[in-house]
């Protein structure tokens, strides 16, 4: 299993990236230290810090013609990574 799920691509994050910080969803069970590995060694730069955040999925419900269907969305872990001043991960370089 692998500890980084997808980079976050949204307008706060990337807000943050002008300061030098990204946005991962990783594994729920992956801590500081293997987050931190594994972005050095999938992009090639230096971290200074890691911070984690735990997300509870939401319930959801919605009223269709054949009654109300109601479900949950997924629980993630989501990790903010500080990079080394003038360091730059390019998310779009594969494209």
């Amino acid at each position: 299993m692998s500890v980084l799920i997808k980079p976050l691509v949204t307008e706060k994050v990337s807000a943050l990236n002008e300061k030098g910080k990204y946005g991962f969803v990783v594994a729920k069970t992956a801590n500081k230290v293997e987050i931190k590995k594994a972005i050095e060694k999938a992009y090639g730069v230096t971290v200074e810090s890691v911070n984690t955040m735990r997300y509870n999925g939401k319930t959801k419900s919605r009223y269709t013609k054949t009654g109300v269907v109601s479900g949950k969305t997924a629980s993630y872990k989501k990790a903010v990574v500080s990079v080394a001043e003038g360091e730059v991960i390019d998310f779009y370089s594969g494209i």
